[in-house]
């Protein structure tokens, strides 16, 4: 039995639109993928979801 909860965190979100341009964190997080590690820290509903998603997205 699949938990419903664990389905959607291994799915990326689907986008709402218009979203805001984050293209300085998405530099940052470019220069990032040489480090171990990406800490990506802020309050809720500030849209960190949405740019790691952006991201992953772009890398493929």
């Amino acid at each position: 039995m699949v938990n419903p909860l664990l389905v959607t965190k291994l799915h990326l979100p689907s986008f709402r639109s218009p979203l805001v341009q984050r293209k300085r964190l998405l530099k940052k997080l470019n220069q990032g993928l040489t480090r171990r590690l990406i800490l990506v820290s802020a309050a809720a509903g500030f849209g960190k979801t949405t740019v790691l998603s952006r991201h992953i997205q772009k890398l493929n």
